[in-house]
This record gives structure tokens, C-alpha cells and sequence, in this order.
């Protein structure tokens, strides 16, 4: 598993965030002035100097239920609220389209083309507020700094190490279905035509080489499919052409009812449920994740916030939200003030349970105080 991979999972789930709540905001008539504070809010959060430093460190990859805490903690960063069933479609919309992303990435370097193509989009979003444009042309920078001299393999075990975490991941999407991407049971189909990656040959020939290394003989081939060349390779400069429209926003032109996660005939679990059979691998991130919750507070609410419905109509909503199964005991969060630096037993017990080295960890920020900090 490549280390170097949480900052770009958390990147990309982070723009198709941004696309989704931009095209709701307007689906919904949210008024101009409050769009702007939540796509400001929640952006200046997410790519908060510190904050996104600390994801550029080299560490494992976080947990499907830490990291889904995070982006449910993120989305709440400003006045917009959102319900549980609708935090549950928001977060199932973002990780099948990243999903696709990579799926469909023609070299495992494109990840990098992709990610820059939700960079772009982000900082588009921010181009009336010159101290977020900085945080994003910041993050933009570390990008290119930790990934822009990557080798093919390295890559590829970045793109292997996003998969390993969609694995099982077979949400059933509108716009994916009706584009023909993706079968009834949540899979994804890849096209067997178009582009080559850059730099490899149209399939369908095969030379035939002597001793010597000449070419004496070609023969041809049906190559299952109808494909071409690249024209050209995506670039990494701040405002180049990435080529590639992974990562772009497809909900720009899209109608509500496209967005919208269809109740899924497989056995697969929603974003929300952690698999409690086997313990988690990565406890300490999960150990940071308990950090932030006991040390975190939610912010105040005020007269000017307002709730945003993922669905097409609040009656759609409320089956969702009926339909959702209810919290496993061993789930629930327990709330802890730590202000007067004093713990509790329970805490005192759960971390116990949770047998961490945290001889590294004790003098970092916590990556989620961070967000709170923010």
C-alpha cells in the first residue's frame, strides 16, 4: 500500500463534494450570498494550510468510517446542514464518481491529471476571494511537489491503493446508469474504444523481429475494439490543458434526478457501516479520529442557517432516512468534554482497548482538530 495516497483520495472526494453541493445550492434556490458563504466556508476548511500539510505527510491510508466522518464533519464546516440520509447520498455520489475516475484513468499518472482537474474547478469556484484562491494555488503546489516526479510504478501502487479502498463499493448511480458507465448491480463497464494512453500504439499489429533486432515481418490483428492515439499528453502547469475530463464536473449540465443513488439490489454496505468482524488495521487513525471527537465542538447555530435536501423532494428524503438501518450499539459516539484536561474512565478504557504506539503521534496536530481549528 503507497503511503502518499490520502491527500489525493481526499482531494478528489473533496471536489466531487464541491460539484454536488454547487449543483444543489442552485437546484434549490439557495440565495446567492448564502451559496457563496457555504462554498467558501467549506472550501477554506478543506484546504486549510495546516490542515492539508499534515495530508501530505507519508501515512497510511485512513479507514472508510474515519474518513467518512471527516467529510461529514467538512460539510457541516458552514450554515448549510444536511440530514443523515442526505449526508449518506452525498458521500455514496462522491466516492462512485472518484471510483469511476480511477477506474477509467488511462495511465496510473493520469490520477494526477484527474486530481488537477478538481483543483481547477475549485479554484474557479474561489475566484472572488483572493486568501482561498491562495490556500487552493498552495495545495496545487504540493501536489506537484510530492507527486510531479513519480515513477510509473509508484503510481501504480497509488491507483492500486485507491481501489483496494472503493473494493465493495457498488452504489448504483442515475447519471453513470443512464450514460451506459455502469451495469444494474453497480459496476462499473469499460469502453472498448477511444484513446490509447500516451505514449502506447494503437493495438492491432505485430512485428516480427530477426536475431538481430531488425524488423522483417508485420502481422495484423482485430483488436476487440476501435481505438486511437492520444493527441497529446495532459499538462501539469497551473492553468494547463489536462486533456483528460476525468474530474471534471459532470453535474454541470445535469438535471436533479441525475443525481440521485438508486437503492442497491447487492449486498453491498452503505458508506456509513464499518465491518466490525475483523479489527481495523489502521487503528491509528482511528485513534485520531476519537482525538478530534472528544476535542471537538460544534460550532453555534444561527438564525441565517438553512437545510439542503440531496433528494429531489423532502418525501424522498423522509423514505431514506426511514429506510436507513439503525446505529449499532458499538457505533454510537460517545461525548467527552476534555476542556479541563481531565478523562473520563470510559475514555480511559477505550483507549486501553486501543493498544497504539503514540510515541510519534503525542506532539503532531491532530489531523481533524485541525479541520476544527480551521
Amino acid at each position: 500500500m503507497s503511503t502518499k495516497t490520502i491527500s489525493l483520495l481526499f482531494i478528489n472526494l473533496g471536489g466531487e463534494m464541491m460539484y454536488i453541493l454547487d449543483q444543489r445550492l442552485r437546484a434549490q434556490n439557495i440565495p446567492q450570498d448564502k451559496a457563496k458563504k457555504v462554498i467558501h466556508d467549506i472550501v477554506g476548511t478543506m484546504y486549510n494550510k495546516r490542515f492539508m500539510e499534515e495530508f501530505f505527510k507519508p501515512q497510511a491510508l485512513y479507514s472508510k468510517k474515519a474518513m467518512r466522518t471527516a467529510f461529514d464533519r467538512l460539510a457541516h464546516a458552514s450554515i448549510m446542514k444536511l440530514n443523515a440520509a442526505s449526508m449518506d447520498k452525498l458521500y455514496d455520489l462522491m466516492t462512485m464518481a472518484f471510483k469511476y475516475q480511477v477506474s477509467l484513468c488511462l495511465r496510473p499518472s493520469d490520477i494526477l491529471l484527474v486530481t488537477l482537474n478538481h483543483i481547477d474547478a475549485i479554484h474557479a469556484l474561489v475566484q472572488d476571494s483572493p486568501t482561498i484562491r491562495q490556500q487552493v494555488e498552495h495545495v496545487y503546489r504540493l501536489l506537484i511537489q510530492t507527486f510531479g516526479n513519480l515513477n510509473t510504478g509508484e503510481f501504480q501502487l497509488i491507483r492500486q491503493t485507491l481501489l483496494h479502498f472503493f473494493q465493495d463499493m457498488h452504489i448504483r448511480v442515475s447519471i453513470f446508469l443512464k450514460d451506459k458507465v455502469q451495469n444494474s448491480n453497480g459496476r462499473f463497464a469499460l469502453a472498448t474504444k477511444g484513446p490509447v494512453p500516451w505514449g502506447g500504439e494503437v493495438p492491432g499489429t505485430i512485428r516480427l523481429f530477426n536475431a538481430s533486432g531488425k524488423e522483417t515481418d508485420t502481422e495484423s490483428f482485430p483488436p476487440g475494439g476501435s481505438y486511437v492515439s492520444s493527441k497529446r499528453e495532459g499538462s501539469v502547469d497551473l492553468k494547463g490543458d489536462r486533456v483528460t475530463k476525468l474530474g471534471t464536473n459532470m453535474y454541470g449540465v445535469a438535471k436533479p434526478s441525475e443525481t440521485t443513488v438508486l437503492p442497491n439490489k447487492v449486498t453491498s454496505k452503505p458508506s456509513r457501516e464499518v465491518d466490525t468482524s475483523n479489527p481495523d488495521p489502521n487503528a491509528k487513525a482511528q485513534l485520531d479520529l476519537l482525538s478530534q471527537l472528544i476535542g471537538g465542538q460544534q460550532k453555534k447555530s444561527g438564525k441565517s442557517e438553512f437545510r439542503l435536501n440531496l433528494f429531489n423532494t423532502d418525501e424522498e428524503e423522509k423514505e431514506a432516512e426511514a429506510m436507513r438501518p439503525p446505529e449499532e450499539e458499538g457505533s454510537k459516539v460517545i461525548n467527552i468534554d476534555a476542556r479541563k484536561k481531565k478523562q473520563s474512565a470510559e475514555l480511559s478504557k477505550i483507549m486501553g482497548e486501543m493498544s497504539v504506539d503514540d510515541s510519534q503521534g503525542r506532539d503532531e496536530d491532530d489531523l481533524l482538530d485541525l479541520m476544527d481549528n480551521a
